[in-house]
């Protein structure tokens, strides 16, 4: 099963309204395991960036001019998500950005029932309380402390160790497949049974412990069911 942990740094919050996207970070995950495909990419939003945002992930006027336009990478990044499932951190919010780009442009969209939301999957699991990438960190005790800004690639890497915290630990599956590559989904049971030894284990039975045994044995006489 492949996946792709996700997020965006944008201009603000309303795409409608001229925001636009200026960082996507992604990474790969193939049956819950990072694989280090990695897809980043900092974009010239061709408009200027509000102070607001600026301090929020740091990506200002003079360091994304002359980066690559949605345009020139919109392509290359559908080819890269291609069918995966898309986690993301507020989904809603990621998706109605990315849309809005590839809608520009002509491009496909990206369904709405692609994306795993780890923020409803947090406020599920623990109703009241916080949920934000932060908050779940210090739940899971899980190392954010380069978080001093918003980056999308560092977020989506911090997010990929709480996604797999939020679904039943860093080996949800417990790797217990029935063949190999075979993978269980959240919730599912997978029936498992161990692989032979190459090798038989030595036995850790002493001869004198063989004795004492028999002769406990022969003292139970013949019906005891350990002289069968």
């Amino acid at each position: 099963m492949r996946e792709i942990v996700l997020d965006t740094e944008t201009t603000g919050f309303d795409p409608e309204s001229g925001d636009r996207i200026v960082e996507i970070g992604a990474i790969e995950l193939v049956g819950h395991i990072p694989t280090k495909n990695v897809f980043h990419e900092y974009i010239d939003p061709e408009r200027g960036m509000p102070q607001e945002a600026f301090e929020v992930h740091g990506l200002g006027d003079d360091f994304l001019r002359g980066k690559p336009k949605f345009a020139q990478i919109g392509q290359k990044f559908l080819d890269f998500v291609g069918d995966a499932k898309l986690v993301i951190h507020n989904a809603a919010f990621d998706m109605k950005f990315l849309n809005a780009e590839l809608k520009w442009l002509g491009l496909p969209q990206l369904p709405c029932d692609q994306a795993i939301d780890t923020l409803e999957i947090a406020r599920r699991r623990f109703p009241g309380s916080p949920a934000s990438l932060d908050a779940l960190c210090r739940r899971f005790s899980i190392d954010n402390s380069a978080r001093t800004l918003h980056g999308a690639l560092l977020d989506s890497e911090i997010l990929a160790e709480v996604y797999l915290e939020l679904i039943g630990g860093r080996q949800p599956d417990f790797a217990l497949s029935a063949s190999a590559g075979q993978r269980s989904q959240p919730g599912e049971t997978v029936a498992w049974t161990p692989s032979p030894r190459p090798k038989t284990l030595p036995s850790r039975i002493t001869d004198s412990e063989k004795q004492a045994h028999s002769e406990f044995v022969a003292k139970l006489g013949d019906n005891a069911m350990w002289s069968n």
